[in-house]
This record gives C-alpha cells, structure tokens and sequence, in this order.
C-alpha cells in the first residue's frame, strides 16, 4: 500500500480524541483494514508533513442489530473497522479543521 489517501479513511474527531491531541499529541484516524503500522506511518507523514513518533492499532468489532418491522423480525451486522492512534513527535501538530488565519 502506498497512496496514503486510500490507507487513511478519516480522522476521528470525538471529544476523547480531541482531549488526546491536546494533551498527549496523539490523532486517531479510521484507516485501511489491510494496512500495517509502518503504512500508516508513511502515509501520516506523507499526508501532513509532521514525524511520527509511535502507532498503535485496534480492530473495532461491528455489532449485531435487530429491528422489528412490519413483516419479521430482521437482523444485521454492522462492519468492523480498523482503528490507529498516532503519537506525533514533539513539536508537530495536524490541524485538520484548517481554520482561517488573521
């Protein structure tokens, strides 16, 4: 894998999320199942231009769903998905909301 606009889905933009990058410089992004760490170091280095420091990576297990309708009672899955937290080096920081300067 190498372009890193397919490896990195979206970042995840949660109060928790917000609170790490504050406090401990750590960004979470939803990213490619397939990707492996050093991927994603290449492609948040290539992407925001800052030095990563260490990634860590979970699996988010989907979740079984039912609902009643009308006809029976039907029943689903959601996906799982991928999840990496990159600590960036001191000193970096990704602003993702890009906020006018004045």
């Amino acid at each position: 894998m190498s372009n890193p606009y397919k490896i990195l889905i979206r970042p995840i933009l949660t109060e928790k999320t917000l609170k790490l990058q504050e406090t401990q410089r750590k960004y979470a992004f939803e990213v490619d199942r397939n990707a492996t760490k050093i991927d994603i170091k290449r492609a948040v280095e290539a992407r925001f231009d800052v030095s990563v420091q260490k990634v860590n990576t979970l699996t988010v297990h989907g979740k079984t769903k039912r609902s009643q309708t009308r006809r029976a009672l039907t029943r689903g899955r959601r996906r799982s998905w991928k999840k990496a937290i990159v600590t960036l080096r001191p000193g970096d920081t990704i602003d993702f909301l890009g906020g006018a300067a004045s």
